[in-house]
């Protein structure tokens, strides 16, 4: 018990030391960049409270809607306004939202590809231009993003027919196999596959940081565990690792 209290005060957690009786399963919506930093930080929240960690991931417009079905779960790390509008329509705790993390968006290669110059908004659009196939997400905050930056750019019709959208998260997995020359996703996702290679951000003219905020389910009969997680995540430990897979925290 000591060891615990003394786990729980480095984290500066304010927690009820966890028994059998009491410890939670606590399903976690997200992300990949949340199932990065839980996977890396998580075993320290859950030796400390007695608590188990499971991160369910997809796109966050995705699991946004698995919100909005119904299906259960204790708190959510998803984009800024997502997490806004599910706390608007009372599906997320108002006074849990948290900004934990923000990353930019990125350029991909395959490992090994010569490297293109995005040092400028100038070379960024050429590049993109003479690339053979691009791709970035279907759905998601940087699509957003992306698609009227390349309309004011003026060259959304030239990307069109050479652009894949994929419906999941493979931005940098469809990089990494060579299927598409240049990616673009926020830069921890470039990160977590070894077979991509992290040009650069997109230049700082341009560039647009996702936000990925916290808050506990209302629905949740662990709200305080829950809370208690998203406390964690703010603490020294998460921020390091946060700050290791190429994100800024929040």
């Amino acid at each position: 018990m000591k060891i615990l209290s003394a786990i729980c005060a480095a984290f500066g957690l304010v927690v009820v030391l966890a028994t059998p009786a009491c410890s939670a399963e606590l399903k976690i919506f997200g992300s990949r960049v949340t199932k990065m930093v839980v996977e890396d930080v998580g075993p320290q929240f859950e030796r400390a409270t007695g608590h188990k960690l499971i991160v369910v991931t997809n796109v966050a417009a995705v699991m946004k809607r698995r919100i909005e079905s119904g299906e259960p779960f204790d708190l959510a790390v998803l984009v800024n306004f997502q997490t806004n509008d599910l706390i608007n329509t009372g599906k997320l705790v108002a006074d849990t939202r948290a900004d934990l993390m923000k990353a930019g968006i990125g350029v991909a290669v395959r490992r090994g590809a010569p490297i293109p110059d995005i040092s400028t908004v100038d070379a960024f659009k050429q590049t993109l231009l003479s690339a053979k196939s691009i791709t970035y997400l279907k759905e998601g905050a940087s699509t957003i993003y992306l698609d009227r930056l390349f309309s004011r750019m003026e060259i959304a019709e030239a990307l069109r027919g050479k652009t894949v959208k994929p419906d999941t998260e493979s931005v940098s997995e469809l990089v990494a196999s060579g299927e598409v020359e240049l990616g673009m996703i926020v830069i921890p996702n470039i990160l977590s596959v070894p077979g991509a290679q992290l040009v650069g951000p997109i230049p700082d003219e341009i560039q647009s940081y996702i936000v990925f905020t916290a808050a506990v389910s209302a629905n949740s009969p662990n709200q305080q565990a829950a809370h208690d997680f998203i406390a964690f995540l703010k603490s020294p430990a998460a921020i390091s690792s946060i700050k290791a897979k190429g994100m800024i925290p929040g």
